[in-house]
This record gives structure tokens, sequence and C-alpha cells, in this order.
């Protein structure tokens, strides 16, 4: 089968949080030609398909952003792997008058923008129980090693700064865990809140993941960031999902905005 389509939100060169899409020139009536770049893509450059936004209607803002499914092999995409932190296949793509035709369309062309945040909706959860899983892994590892290391007359457990530390890693750890739990369920049951609960699960999850992470290494001391240890990978491996799907400064906007989103309508019947 295909490998893994590309992630369908990574931005190009220079633009951060804020992407501009590709330029889409007219091909005739049903077709286009894609031209730009992209950078940081999941999977790039050995996925079979990606999923490209481009701009298809100069000036009409997000209205103007269509959505396609780009096969790998279409003449013009090329992609160049990048060397990064944790050994994540992401790289950078060249597109060069890549022909595609409305067959290429997912959704609704110049309405690309909300297949762009629907899929936000259902990623961020998912980063969210990604960095869960990286805290659950690293609370176990610090259990285990505060349970059996002989310190000061005892084991290290014994020690209250120990033990507080990790009820604390613990308790983070689960409340994500509840969050990203609450998310998936507002997104399958259609909840109006979802672009806030899927904020809220994604910035808490990987924020706590880092925290719970960090204080583990800082458990197990030096042993944990020799090369193979399973805390030495996770260290690199925790740092990235605070940035992907959009970095932590980006959900609490969008926390924000929600907020206040909610609010106007109560505003609206009081004026």
């Amino acid at each position: 089968g295909a490998r893994a389509a590309a992630d369908a939100g990574a931005e190009e060169p220079g633009a951060g949080a804020a992407p501009a899409p590709l330029s889409a020139a007219p091909d005739g009536t049903s077709a286009w030609r894609l031209t730009g770049e992209k950078c940081w893509i999941s999977n790039a450059p050995e996925a079979d398909f990606y999923t490209v936004f481009a701009r298809t209607t100069p000036g009409a803002g997000a209205r103007g952003v269509t959505a396609f499914l780009v096969p790998a092999d279409r003449p013009g995409l090329t992609g160049t792997p990048l060397d990064m932190l944790s050994p994540h296949p992401i790289g950078a793509l060249a597109f060069d008058a890549v022909p595609v035709t409305a067959a290429d369309v997912l959704g609704v062309p110049d309405r690309g923008f909300r297949v762009a945040m629907d899929t936000l909706n259902l990623f961020r959860p998912s980063v969210g129980a990604f960095a869960v899983g990286m805290a659950q892994a690293a609370l176990d590892a610090a259990l285990a090693h505060t349970g059996a290391r002989d310190a000061f007359g005892g084991k290290l457990r014994d020690l209250q700064t120990v033990s507080h530390q990790v009820a604390e890693m613990a308790l983070r750890t689960e409340a994500a865990r509840l969050m990203v739990y609450a998310a998936a369920t507002a997104y399958d049951t259609g909840a109006p809140d979802v672009p806030k609960r899927a904020a809220m699960a994604k910035l808490l999850a990987t924020e706590t993941a880092q925290y719970v992470v960090d204080r583990a290494v800082q458990l197990h001391g030096a042993r944990a960031l020799r090369r193979g240890h399973l805390l030495e990978h996770l260290y690199r491996e925790v740092r990235a999902p605070r940035v992907y799907e959009g970095a932590s400064e980006v959900q609490r906007g969008i926390i924000a905005k929600e907020l206040y989103r909610a609010q106007r309508p109560t505003e609206e019947a009081g004026a």
C-alpha cells in the first residue's frame, strides 16, 4: 500500500506559524500549476502522496485556498530530507509548475482552509496522545529507577523530595491524559467546542511531557543522557511536539479566541 501522506499543515520557508499557500496558476478550466516550496513536511520525501494547500484565487484570503492530494511522482515535484535533532522523517518539497486537476482537489476549490482546520482538530488531540505516552514512559522509568536505586542509606524513593517529584509527574501526566480523552470525545461527538478542546489537549499534553521527561532525566542523573538510554531518546523526541501542529503559543491564541467567541452571544443578548 501507499506510504503515509505528508503533513497537511507544513509551512513554507520563512512563513513560520502563519503559512502562506503555494501559488496555483490556472492551466485550463479545471487545472492548475503549483509553484513554490514547502518545508518541515512529515514523511517527506519518502511519502507516496502529499496533501498540499495552494492559493487558487489571489486576494481572497483564506477563502482562496484549495487543498490537493498530489502523488509524489507528479512531474516537477522534488523533495529533500532534513537532518533533525530526533530522527523523524521530515523534509522539504519544491514545486516547479506541478500539474494538478479537479480530480486532485480535496473538498471544494477555494475552500481548502476548512479542510486544514478540520484536520488540525483531529491531529492536535492525536499529538496530545503521543505526548502522554512519552510522559508515561518517562514516569514508569522514574518509578523503576527511584524504587531500586540505593542512595543515602536507603532507596531514592525514601527521600521525600524525590517521592514528591514523582507524585507531581504522575499528577500532571494523568491530567494531560484526561484532557486528551475529553478532546477526543468532543471530536467524536461533533461538539461545538472542538477547536478549543483540541488546542487545550495538545498544549497541556506536550508541555506536560516536556516537564515529566526532564524531571525523569534529573532523577536518573548522567546515565539518562548516555546514547541509547530510553530517556536520552525521549529527551530528544519530546521537544518537537511543542512546535508542530501549531506551537504552544499558537494553541494559547486559539484557546483565547474560542473563549471570547463563546462570550459574544451572551454579550449581544444583554446589549
